[in-house]
């Protein structure tokens, strides 16, 4: 049994770690926390839910996912966030939580408020080491590994991702030594848009659609990307794959309604003990 939860919580901690991955590099860079993270991923999955119901395609789903969740993150950006730009912290997150509850009360006028579920082949588990593991599980590890190891290659082995790192290590040196801001805001909303995409799709896969879902796993992504160490995309994945293996073993002895509770226990004896999370970065100011 702790074999097939864990298993089941690195899968889980995968999604977790895409969430908190469009958060920490939308607070890395921008310098606010996006609160329509979440709903930006429940727009992924309905469009990825969508696509697979005409073409049965998983991966078709996926860059439906992706494309539907990277147009509404940069809309958002180009609509709300970049004319409150040099708006104080607190105006984008208000900002923020309004356009989440834009794209959940369209995708609830579209979709409607009923539970939807991917149709997804039923498939006798594989046998490894005594462990029995469901296909799914592993299709879905590899698309959140091909999906992080393309974020990754991104930010650190092309030029437009080292100009997001010169903006998250220093704006105004960035600024002054030419790197244009525009082209920086729209390729990290792409990009985190993206991530949120990947994240919604396998959310939906494993458990419903819902335009409530990608809101109630925020908190989660955000309590993952304060664990990682806020701004740090590796910390972020890192805290997402611990808390989703935690909730997961903890299941058989909290209960599925207490598993989540646990998840911030964890986040706050790390921090009390490190409070700058798990990889993030000690600054200081002169």
């Amino acid at each position: 049994m702790f074999g097939a939860l864990l298993v089941a919580g690195i899968v889980h901690g995968l999604i977790i770690g895409l969430a908190a991955l469009a958060v920490t590099l939308v607070f890395g860079i921008a310098r606010f926390p996006n609160a329509a993270a979440g709903d930006t991923m429940t727009a992924g999955a309905y469009a990825g839910l969508l696509a697979h119901q005409a073409s049965g395609s998983l991966a078709l789903a996926g860059g439906a996912a992706v494309a539907a969740s990277g147009a509404v993150s940069l809309l958002g950006y180009l609509l709300v966030f970049r004319p409150l730009a040099r708006r104080p912290v607190a105006s984008l997150l208000v900002a923020a939580i309004g356009v989440a509850f834009v794209i959940r009360a369209v995708l609830g006028l579209i979709f409607g408020h009923q539970q939807q579920v991917f149709q997804v082949p039923l498939a006798w588990p594989i046998e490894f080491m005594g462990l029995r593991i469901p296909p799914m599980d592993l299709t879905l590890a590899a698309v959140a590994a091909c999906a992080l190891a393309a974020a990754f290659g991104v930010l650190h082995l092309t030029s437009i991702g080292r100009q997001m790192r010169a903006v998250a290590d220093d704006p105004d040196l960035a600024r002054v030594s030419g790197i244009r801001p525009l082209r920086v805001m729209v390729a990290l909303w792409l990009l985190a848009g993206a991530a949120a995409g990947i994240a919604g799709l396998m959310l939906g896969v494993k458990t419903v659609v819902s335009p409530e879902m990608g809101w109630e796993g925020l908190l989660t992504a955000f309590a993952a990307a304060i664990l990682g160490g806020i701004g740090s995309p590796a910390g972020a994945v890192l805290a997402g794959l611990l808390l989703g293996i935690a909730q997961e073993v903890s299941t058989p002895y909290v209960g599925f309604t207490y598993k989540i509770a646990l998840a911030f226990v964890v986040m706050l004896a790390v921090l009390l003990v490190r409070p700058r999370g798990l990889l993030g970065r000690v600054e200081g100011v002169r």
